[in-house]
């Protein structure tokens, strides 16, 4: 009966989370910024809304793993590109009133975008700044006094900078916080690390592509965005891979929202031309990230020696009170397997319909820029470590994992270990 009891008692708790998965049309058109998918600026909470802790208990430390905050583009040709092709069009008298001004806002743009590709944008520090401070503000006992935080980044100036910014503002909340900075190649293979085996799943070869770019190429309709831009159906013809330039502005016109810049290229699209193109991205991510089912776990298993650490770093900050954190910064391709991995939510759900994942998973409910997986420890006055009780944070939101608790969103710590202990043993 008590079982029976428990089970119940996490359902309902669980049906009213967010989740990683259901969207729609109409929430896609509702907020269109959304359709950026990864590119998605983080939508961060006006007010935390966290189940207090079971009586007696305090949080002592957070296990920590983000995202960078919002960046430019990768490469500098992301923006170059679509402006050539555009001032090659007007030299030839070939761009409509539209098209010119269309070019005319991608210089603009360029102009601070310019020498900053892969950069984390001034957004991407107040995010991240951001966080920290609701974090402190949320488990403030578990950075009291003079406690001490290890922050590790992968190798990328934009990782290294998000844990900066993050870091910088837990100091200026509690100037006696001890903190360890380290961006370093020694930490890379359980931070980004992936195995042959799924490298060879994501990459170019792999077994799902071929499925990709049919359904990529069905959902890229140009011809109207082309037609808007240019004044001569025979120039474009013979000068313009209209799939392609469409592609470009996509990518421009989906980042722009986390630059400083207000302007936006959205006016360009329809709704429903945003829409299908996202549908190619979140495909794509997926397939490349997560848990497809003709992957059968290869990506996010390879994302155990993470899970492993974050493990044994827990096991380590129960034993030493005065660890207060452990402060981990890397990418969206390294926080969406490891989600999966840990089964948060609904992250880990496999599938290979295309046509209708949109409904099954969805990248930015996954990784925003500046995604964030808080794994809260409490423990109380008096306890052992059997006591130990952890709930699971993503993107500031309650999550869930499946393991069986009488008090979600809190589990017993040694059932959690238990769980993942199956899950790195097989």
């Amino acid at each position: 009966m008590r079982l029976k009891k428990i089970t119940l008692g996490f359902i309902i708790a669980a049906a009213a989370l967010p989740t990683a998965a259901q969207t729609t049309r109409e929430e896609m058109f509702a907020d269109i910024c959304k359709t950026a998918g990864v590119y998605y600026a983080y939508p961060a909470p006006e007010k935390l809304d966290y189940t207090a802790a079971p009586k007696g208990y305090k949080p002592f430390y957070i296990s920590h793993f983000g995202r960078h905050g919002s960046r430019y583009l990768i490469g500098e040709n992301e923006y170059t590109d679509p402006i050539e092709k555009l001032a090659a069009a007007e030299r030839a008298g070939k761009l409509s009133d539209k098209g010119k001004d269309a070019l005319a806002r991608l210089r603009e743009i360029y102009k601070e975008a310019e020498g900053r590709s892969e950069d984390l944008s001034p957004l991407g520090v107040r995010q991240h700044r951001g966080v920290a401070e609701r974090m402190y503000g949320a488990f403030p006992e578990a950075f009291a006094n003079d406690k001490t935080i290890s922050a590790r980044s992968s190798i990328i100036m934009r990782c290294a900078m998000s844990m900066v910014a993050f870091g910088d503002r837990l100091k200026e909340l509690n100037p006696t916080l001890k903190i360890s900075y380290e961006s370093s190649q020694k930490y890379m293979p359980y931070l980004t690390g992936r195995t042959e085996e799924s490298n060879k799943y994501t990459g170019s070869k792999g077994p799902w592509r071929v499925e990709y770019n049919k359904f990529r190429k069905a959902h890229t309709n140009s011809g109207r965005f082309a037609s808007a831009l240019f004044n001569d159906q025979e120039y474009v013809e013979k000068h313009v891979d209209t799939d392609e330039l469409m592609w470009e502005f996509y990518w421009v016109a989906s980042d722009l929202q986390n630059m400083e810049t207000s302007i936006s290229l959205y006016d360009l699209f329809t709704k429903d031309e945003l829409f299908d193109l996202w549908q190619c991205f979140n495909m794509q991510f997926y397939y490349g990230n997560a848990n497809s089912a003709p992957g059968n776990g290869v990506v996010m298993n390879s994302y155990k020696p993470l899970l492993r650490d974050i493990v044994e770093r827990a096991d380590e900050a129960i034993n030493d009170p005065s660890i207060a954190a452990t402060l981990r910064f890397a990418h969206d391709s390294n926080i969406v397997p490891l989600t999966a991995l840990m089964r948060i939510n609904d992250c880990a759900v496999a599938t290979d319909e295309p046509d209708s994942l949109y409904r099954h998973w969805t990248d930015f409910k996954v990784s925003p820029m500046c995604a964030n997986l808080q794994i809260v420890f409490f423990n109380k006055k008096g306890g052992t470590a059997d006591d130990v009780l952890v709930k699971f944070i993503l993107n500031e939101h309650e999550a869930k994992i499946p393991v069986t608790t009488d008090s979600y969103p809190y589990y017993r710590w040694s059932d959690v270990k238990a769980y993942y202990k199956k899950i790195l043993d097989e």
